[in-house]
């Protein structure tokens, strides 16, 4: 489609180009990475130059990271009930943010009754507060919370809720799904004792995840069990071709990531000063720390489908949020959890930019939004 903006990059992003040489190259390869002919080492020797790519790019060892079919089944195998630390006993319950991708609100292994969600801010970051009061005389906890939100951007205080999990005897998980790529992401620093990750969101292809296990951390019970194919903690024949475009994609994007974040971050602070200059929009979590790459926002009266439709219509790219919903364009569940009310949460619309974003893209998508201004203030 010639001519047209994307600015859904939050949704999924273009395959960089350094993924798709790996992954052709890969497919030229026939041995399958479990046989020890040389064949099966080729292909072999690929899967785990992405796996030391990725550990690197997260401060992990390779052995510790685990591929899996996407960053959903990631945070399905990541929220485990029984693991441990090699100094503390099973966890027993989980606790999740209240703004967490559907994936890990669905609880992943853990029963429902042992489920319980942290509040967040009117800001949309988790209280502190409350994540202390839930882990407070209970049984250990696995805490999940994101390390930045897939809508609003708003980074989340990883550290000092991994601080206050740990002396709480609790294990952290963080989805660092948006972050990588983005921000710089270290699962040491940020205190983490498990982080997924996901391919696409970096410019890798649709249908790779991976899940980052710290050192010493057991307990992990594999969701597809059969071969005992990585470690025998996710069993199925490895995506050879796909892994070996995620690392692609992961050295490219760190490599470029301060210079890329600095003039991405300068377009998404030009775009919304437009958008608040026309219409009266409102941007969400302006008032918190974000990716430099993302902006939810609303107007009075904006329904979020005229919104997209309308952008689509002039080209650009744009959504209501979460793109986890079948197409739906449905009411923000993190703006209702934010204290939104359901009118606000069912106006939003999310751009979020790229790498290959460029000024005059900006410019058309506030043109777009112009066009749309004026006919929410003629009505």
């Amino acid at each position: 489609m010639p001519d047209r903006v994307y600015l859904d990059w939050n949704a999924t992003t273009p395959l960089r180009p350094e993924a798709r040489s790996a992954m052709l190259a890969a497919y030229d390869l026939i041995g399958n990475p479990s046989s020890v002919h040389a064949e099966g080492r080729d292909a072999r020797r690929l899967v785990e130059e992405a796996r030391a790519v990725l550990a690197a790019a997260v401060g992990a060892q390779p052995r510790n990271v685990v591929f899996t079919s996407a960053g959903t089944e990631a945070n399905v195998l990541a929220l485990s009930p029984g693991l441990r630390s090699s100094s503390g006993g099973p966890v027993e319950r989980l606790l999740v943010s209240a703004v967490e991708h559907a994936s890990v609100l669905a609880g992943g292994r853990f029963a429902a009754d042992a489920i319980r969600q942290i509040r967040v801010t009117h800001s949309g970051q988790v209280d502190l507060g409350h994540l202390g009061a839930l882990l407070d005389g209970g049984p250990p906890a696995l805490v999940s919370i994101m390390a930045a939100n897939n809508e609003t951007g708003a980074l989340q205080p990883i550290a000092e809720a991994a601080r206050i999990v740990h002396q709480a005897g609790g294990l952290m998980h963080v989805d660092a799904i948006q972050a990588l790529g983005k921000i710089p992401f270290d699962i040491k620093a940020v205190g983490a004792d498990l982080a997924t990750l996901s391919a696409h969101k970096i410019g890798g292809p649709k249908g790779v995840g991976a899940l980052v296990v710290a050192e010493g951390l057991s307990g992990l019970e594999p969701v597809l069990r059969g071969g005992g194919q990585e470690l025998n903690r996710r069993a199925g024949t490895e995506n050879v071709a796909g892994i070996a475009g995620f690392g692609a994609a992961v050295k490219t994007a760190l490599h470029a990531l301060p210079e890329n974040a600095d003039r991405i971050a300068t377009l998404r602070n030009h775009l919304e000063n437009g958008l608040r200059s026309i219409a009266g929009a409102t941007v969400f979590s302006g008032d918190v720390e974000r990716l430099p790459n993302t902006t939810l926002f609303t107007a009075p009266g904006l329904k979020a489908e005229t919104a997209v439709i309308g952008f689509d219509l002039e080209g650009i790219a744009v959504s209501s949020g979460s793109a986890c919903s079948s197409g739906k364009v449905q009411p923000s569940q993190v703006l209702t959890a934010m204290g939104f009310d359901p009118g606000v949460a069912q106006g939003a619309v999310r751009l979020s930019l790229g790498w290959s974003t460029e000024p005059g893209d900006i410019n058309k998508a506030l043109e777009a939004w112009r066009k749309l201004g004026n006919t929410l203030l003629k009505s």
